[in-house]
């Protein structure tokens, strides 16, 4: 009989300890922390397709976005996906693009982590990817950016991303490999903080 309730016992426990670690990941999940893997290369070299990162979801409790933040936001044109980009245009700046070059509050603004994959440069009419005219980004709105520039889907196409669309801000690869066109498991790549 002692033996019987002893399993009882010991299986009550688990279980138990299995819900609370459930609404633990959960909380962790809702308010602190969220997993995301990278789909697209709009974001190379900082972010390479087939990294899993985390994104910290508490970074703009107190504070709000600074330039060159890396943020998970709901895009614009359909909520329900999230987006990955770095805050270019915060609330008032002014910003323009000329063949390649970004100004931001008319002066040279200077981006080490930026990528080009040509040499082909569009004039503002037939695209803006390379030339735009000086804008003010409104209040509460902020201007986003892929680093990998000639490939990248961001708000020189669609606009602003509006502060309660920021879900977080990038923090850490966790994990990361590669499929195509072979298996590689990035090994240096775990555990690097993203800047």
């Amino acid at each position: 009989m002692d033996d019987k309730l002893q399993k009882k016992n010991k299986f009550k426990d688990t279980i138990d300890s299995i819900i609370v670690a459930f609404v633990i990941a959960m909380i962790i999940r809702a308010f602190f922390l969220q997993a995301y893997k990278i789909p697209s290369g709009s974001m190379l070299n900082t972010l390479l397709i087939g990294d899993h990162i985390l994104v910290n979801k508490a970074a703009y409790i107190f504070t709000e976005p600074k330039r060159g933040d890396i943020v998970v936001f709901e895009y614009p044109i359909e909520p329900e996906k999230d987006f990955i980009k770095r805050v270019i245009g915060l609330p008032g700046d002014k910003i323009r693009m000329e063949n390649k070059k970004l100004f931001i509050n008319g002066k040279s603004y200077d981006e080490n982590y930026v990528r080009y994959e040509s040499d082909f440069v569009f004039n503002s009419k037939e695209n803006p990817r390379d030339n735009f005219d000086e804008f003010t980004v409104p209040k509460g709105k902020y201007f986003v950016m892929g680093d990998n520039r000639d490939s990248s889907f961001d708000s020189r196409y669609w606009g602003f991303v509006s502060r309660d669309m920021i879900k977080g801000k990038a923090l850490l690869i966790y994990w990361s490999w590669q499929f195509s066109p072979e298996f590689e498991l990035r090994l240096n790549r775990i555990l690097k903080f993203i800047h």
